[in-house]
């Protein structure tokens, strides 16, 4: 599967955008534990070419992630223009129209997934942007407004008329938000279309191996994107690529045994290098101004989001006090502590088994 130039072999994982979770630190772990392509937060395209510091911010890549694509959004076409532009000189390997997010603060004022209601411009935005750049452009969306406007067969065909290189398909509408089951039978549509040329992304619902497996062989997908099954699971990549590998027929070159699977010590490590390389990350943009201490709460605070959702702690018994706890640390040691705490338990506990 090519994205322009570049090459993801057979049946990639993507890690989804997604705001206040997809920053540096955690596009590296992606990495690491096998998403082929990651991609920053979601940019404003009015916010960027106003210079806002936070969002200038956001473009900061480094090598170790590539490919990495930077995503944009907006409703303003002459914005998204200039962004683009501006993206550009960011060097990302691909540039993503979010045509997608369904919040209020983005949808309910024509960005995202509000475009669903515009197509025309959405349209004229895409072949503006696709002509501005020499980037691969690529575009995300859903399957329409709400389940009386499911358009994605028709809007597939017009997006890559606009010249974009790959389509990522969210098997909801606006409407849906995130609830519900994504439904994949019209992303399977989009794809088996003769017309479509372009790789084609599926995304929703997808938490194990057997869903990427359905994806890749039933719906014909060519990537795989994951969302909000990576919070506090960085691992999830290995886990879900395993278990693909394991689906394949065997060959000479095929390991004896399967990859032995990360134990709670493992995943802990993992969470607490997360909090390291916030901390690190967050400490090289310091807002001007922001003490020391401000800025080791902003590292913590952006790291609780993935221990609250982590699913290493569910099942505990008794564990709500200490997830209390957790999320009200506000300092580094604090936090290490709790967490060193539950290693000298739980990971003993895991040891003796």
């Amino acid at each position: 599967m090519k994205i322009g130039n570049i090459d993801f072999g057979p049946r990639p994982l993507f890690l989804a955008p997604m705001e206040d979770v997809t920053d540096a630190g955690f596009r590296l772990l992606c990495k690491r534990f096998g998403a082929a392509m990651v991609y920053t937060e979601f940019v404003s395209a009015e916010a960027l070419v106003r210079d806002v510091k936070s969002t200038v911010a956001k473009l900061a890549i480094s090598d170790e992630e590539r490919p990495v694509g930077i995503q944009i959004y907006g409703r303003d076409t002459d914005a998204m223009v200039e962004a683009a532009r501006m993206v550009e000189q960011a060097r990302p390997d691909v540039i993503d129209l979010n045509f997608g997010c369904p919040v209020k603060k983005v949808a309910g004022k024509g960005a995202g997934a509000g475009m669903l209601q515009n197509i025309p411009k959405m349209l004229d935005i895409t072949r503006r942007v696709v002509e501005a750049v020499r980037l691969p452009v690529t575009v995300k969306t859903r399957l329409g407004w709400n389940s009386e406007q499911l358009v994605i067969t028709t809007l597939a065909e017009q997006l890559q008329d606009c010249g974009i290189q790959a389509l990522t398909i969210h098997g909801r509408t606006r409407a849906q938000m995130y609830t519900g089951e994504a439904d994949w039978t019209l992303i399977g549509e989009v794809k088996r279309n003769p017309r479509i040329h372009i790789p084609i992304i599926g995304n929703g619902d997808i938490t194990s191996p057997s869903d990427a497996l359905t994806a890749f062989e039933r719906y014909g997908v060519d990537a795989v994107m994951i969302g909000r099954a990576t919070f506090g699971c960085p691992w999830i990549f290995k886990e879900i690529k395993d278990g693909l590998n394991a689906s394949l027929p065997e060959s000479p070159s095929s390991p004896s045994s399967p990859p032995a699977p990360l134990t709670f010590n493992d995943k802990l490590d993992v969470l607490e290098e997360l909090l390291r390389l916030n901390v690190e990350r967050i400490g090289e943009r310091q807002r001007a101004g922001e003490s020391k201490d401000s800025e080791m709460l902003r590292a913590i605070i952006h790291t609780r989001r993935h221990l609250a959702a982590t699913p290493i702690f569910k099942g505990i018994p008794n564990f709500r006090p200490t997830r209390i706890a957790m999320l009200r640390a506000t300092t580094i040691d604090e936090l290490m502590g709790i967490l060193e705490g539950l290693r000298a338990t739980l990971g003993h506990q895991e040891m003796n088994e």
